[in-house]
């Protein structure tokens, strides 16, 4: 088993799935077990200059509540490589046992993973974003499908 687990969810997590999360690592001898919540924000950051801020700009709002820039100007280019204002990133530590800076390095890291795409710098990490795209399939199956509907299956 692994060390560590962190779960990624676009919701918060309530207060039963955290005593299971807990429970499950403990029976598992799993040493740490995190969950975060992220979801996109309307919080906005501005800095001087014709360009918005650095992708990885972080900002903690409290000790849970965490903004993070996905999406942003990049230095090494010099400029915004997007069309649109940028959206940040929420980032809400329900059970966490690293700093929110750390898990919001995590986060940014795998933003970058996603293999089928050119974009370096995807909005969501992969974790939350291979979810959807799961969910956007199934929904278009059938009850008469052989291809089971449960999302289970793909997790």
């Amino acid at each position: 088993m692994p060390a560590r687990v962190v779960v990624h969810k676009s919701s918060s997590h309530n207060d039963k799935e955290i005593e299971g999360f807990s429970n499950a690592a403990e029976e598992n001898n799993i040493e740490y077990c995190e969950l975060v919540s992220l979801r996109s924000s309307f919080i906005r950051l501005f800095r001087n200059g014709e360009y918005p801020p650095l992708r990885g700009t972080f900002l903690s709002l409290d000790e849970r509540t965490n903004i993070l820039y996905t999406r942003g100007s990049v230095e090494f280019y010099g400029t915004y490589p997007g069309m649109y204002m940028p959206r940040t990133l929420r980032i809400d530590c329900d059970l966490v046992e690293q700093t929110p800076r750390y898990l919001a390095e995590e986060i940014l890291s795998l933003t970058k993973m996603n293999w089928n795409d050119t974009q370096f710098d995807g909005g969501l990490p992969i974790t939350i974003r291979a979810a959807r795209q799961v969910g956007d399939i199934l929904k278009y199956l059938g009850a008469s499908s052989p291809v089971p509907a449960q999302y289970s299956f793909y997790m």
